[in-house]
């Protein structure tokens, strides 16, 4: 039997040994490389949705503006925004403009030439009755010869002289009733500016200013009785039941919208979001400046709303909202974060956890948002990427999941 003395030696190596091991595995791990801390999400095989996303706002559908059908003094309007009106109804008057004050010279002058107006009223009478004096003697001379031209006592072209002569004085007649027409018409416009119009002539020629159809007021653009240019706006009338909604995008986004797209409100005030879709995409672009003072191409998008009327009733014409319009659509999509993906060379990468290690894993990307990227090929549903990969991360390293604090 093995005495108790070599027993205590052997046990003495074997435990020397294991500390001998321990300590050099202890250094051995305290010099190799620790892993990196990194952020870890998942590939996700979920539906992917791709939307345009900006601001806009509200208009009413079939606005009306009513506008001064010419010069005049506006009475004050009867209505208000958001009165209720019935077509027909008048909403104000347009009486002509009074004539400016003419001082003395001026008023000599007018009196002037009223009196030569007057004259040549009464020479252009004479005129008139001269001429006709004339045409019924050439109506007589005519009957005349024609009577002597079957007997045979005139040739035809005395007889075609005195037809000619008839036809002269009856052109020379009308000229002259044009002329005192002219003089007439002078003679009024000289009166005018004297004030000589009639007696409640200005009450009698007052334009009412009627809405064409029912609706409400949107906006009274001369709140205040005063005189008004030919062709100036009054009034704005449309029904704010009957909402649309314009949204202005850049043209590189309005190119992949498409009529009948299912659009989402939102941002207009209320927490409910409303259901919308596309009715139209204007086709012509306009150029805006962005605040940074950069040009920008920009097309309206005209969206119909879905979601019944007591769901969006508080909203009114050109007030703003936020809207976000389907371009793309896929079921069961794979995805991953969008910060996981980055451009490397001319490949698009993700660095793939595999056994501890982060290894370059090249993808094909489709469609993006602005939280996940759609991938085509190049990884599995439930593999694990890094998220947000820093410039220390490199293939291979050694990485392990950050914990949140």
């Amino acid at each position: 039997m093995m005495s108790s003395s070599p027993r205590r030696t052997w046990f003495k190596r074997l435990l020397t040994l294991s500390l001998l091991l321990s300590v050099a595995g202890l250094f051995v791990w305290a010099w190799l490389p620790k892993p990196i801390e990194v952020e870890i999400g998942r590939v996700r095989a979920e539906d992917f949705r791709t939307t345009v996303d900006e601001d806009g706002k509200t208009r009413v559908k079939e606005r009306y503006t009513l506008s001064a059908p010419l010069g005049g003094y506006l009475s004050r309007p009867s209505v208000r925004a958001g009165d209720l009106v019935q077509r027909g109804q008048v909403l104000a008057e347009l009486s002509p403009q009074q004539p400016n004050l003419l001082d003395l010279r001026s008023r000599s002058e007018a009196r002037a030439r009223l009196a030569a107006s007057t004259a040549a009223v009464q020479q252009s009478r004479a005129s008139i009755a001269r001429t006709q004096a004339l045409v019924e003697y050439a109506q007589r001379e005519l009957e005349r010869r024609r009577a002597l031209h079957a007997k045979g006592a005139v040739t035809t072209e005395v007889l075609e002289q005195a037809d000619l002569d008839l036809r002269t004085r009856r052109e020379e007649l009308a000229s002259a009733q044009f002329g005192a027409q002219v003089t007439q018409h002078e003679l009024e416009v000289v009166r005018a500016s004297l004030g000589g119009s009639k007696a409640g002539r200005s009450a009698q020629e007052r334009i009412p200013i009627v809405a064409p159809v029912e609706g409400r007021i949107l906006r009274v653009l001369q709140e205040s009785e005063g005189v008004v240019a030919p062709g100036a706006a009054l009034f704005e009338i449309g029904d704010p039941r009957a909402l649309e909604a314009v949204v202005d995008l850049l043209s590189v986004d309005a190119v992949r919208v498409r009529p009948g797209a299912t659009a989402i409100i939102d941002g207009w005030g209320q927490a409910q979001r409303l259901r919308a879709h596309v009715r139209s995409v204007e086709p012509a672009a306009f150029t805006r400046i962005s605040a940074l003072g950069v040009e920008e191409q920009r097309v309206n998008v005209v969206l119909d709303f879905d979601s019944p009327h007591r769901a969006w009733e508080g909203l009114g014409d050109a007030y703003r909202i936020e809207a976000k319009i389907l371009v793309y659509e896929r079921p069961k999509a794979l995805q991953v974060p969008a910060s996981a993906v980055f451009r490397r060379e001319n490949d698009w990468v993700v660095y793939r956890v595999q056994g501890g290690n982060a290894r370059i894993a090249k993808v094909e990307i489709g469609e993006r948002n602005d939280r996940a990227i759609e991938i085509r090929s190049g990884l599995a549903a439930g593999d694990r990427v890094v998220v947000y990969p820093g410039e220390n991360l490199r293939d291979g390293v050694r990485v392990k999941a950050r914990r949140n604090p």
